[in-house]
């Protein structure tokens, strides 16, 4: 197999059209829309949540929750507090893996673990709202909305818990539906800033897409996701070749770290896992 190195001209072009595709769907595109982005936090939470007066006082992309030892940790795409003291995690998710029932219950809870300091009242849980927007319709009724929380299966009576979970399907499109959460999927779906409806979204992604410093900073981003990859690929390709090595019991610890590049204590490591 010829592996080609492309030329730096080449991968810049790749850049150029990857940006020109870019749709806030797409979750490095999103979170450079919204980072340090309270105003267009706002906007897109009131439209969702119905909540016309809603007022976001703070504001993280890239949130991480890691609040438990030994537990799964999470990195939020955004996370939102409102005057009020309410959470806000502000979800895409393209893939319909991503967006399961119990991934959005995990989330809750996590939110929760993290809202609540030690001896506090269980009384002090911020109301909370996770919220997935979706590329397909992961619900599969055909809405644009889908907005859960805890009920008495028998009256419909609310638990009252103050926990939130909200699917918007950003594939919705109804002929005539011209509603302001119709009109912000439309937005979503969509890579030419000048075909969104709302300006804030679109002054945004214009800034990413056609000035030079946006367009340099994606690029650059770009480049860095090339490199992490590749380091990546490195060290899978590094631990591959030891498990080979170690398979044939030919080589020491000591030759095959030296063989591989790796640690000897990676070797040692990947020989207790193998055995």
């Amino acid at each position: 197999m010829k592996f080609v190195k492309k030329s730096k001209e080449q991968l810049h072009r790749e850049d150029l059209e990857r940006i020109a595709k870019y749709r806030p769907l797409d979750d490095d595109f999103m979170r450079e829309l919204f980072r340090d982005n309270m105003p267009l936090t706002e906007m897109v939470l009131r439209i969702i949540t119905g909540k016309q007066d809603l007022v976001v006082t703070s504001q993280e992309t890239q949130y991480d929750l890691n609040q438990i030892a030994g537990a799964r940790s999470l990195c939020l795409d955004v996370f939102a507090t409102d005057s009020k003291n309410q959470k806000y995690n502000l979800e895409i998710q393209r893939a319909d893996k991503g967006a399961t029932a119990k991934r959005a219950r995990y989330h809750s809870s996590a939110i929760d673990v993290e809202s609540l300091r030690p001896k506090e009242d269980f009384e002090q849980l911020p109301i909370t709202y996770v919220i997935f927007i979706t590329e397909s319709d992961v619900r599969g009724e055909g809405r644009v909305l889908y907005n859960f929380e805890w009920r008495d299966t028998e009256t419909g009576k609310p638990l009252g818990d103050g926990s939130h979970i909200i699917y918007v399907n950003a594939a919705y499109h109804a002929e005539g539906d011209s509603s302001e959460l119709a009109r912000l999927m439309h937005d979503f779906r969509c890579s030419n800033p000048s075909e969104m409806n709302y300006e804030l979204l679109a002054e945004k992604a214009r800034f990413f897409k056609e000035t030079e410093e946006g367009v340099s900073h994606m690029c650059k981003l770009n480049e860095e996701m090339r490199n992490e990859t590749a380091t990546e690929a490195a060290m899978l390709e590094k631990i591959q070749i030891a498990l080979n090595l170690l398979s044939l019991e030919a080589m020491s610890y000591e030759d095959i770290a030296a063989a591989t590049g790796l640690t000897l204590e990676d070797v040692k490591e990947l020989a207790e896992q193998k055995a």
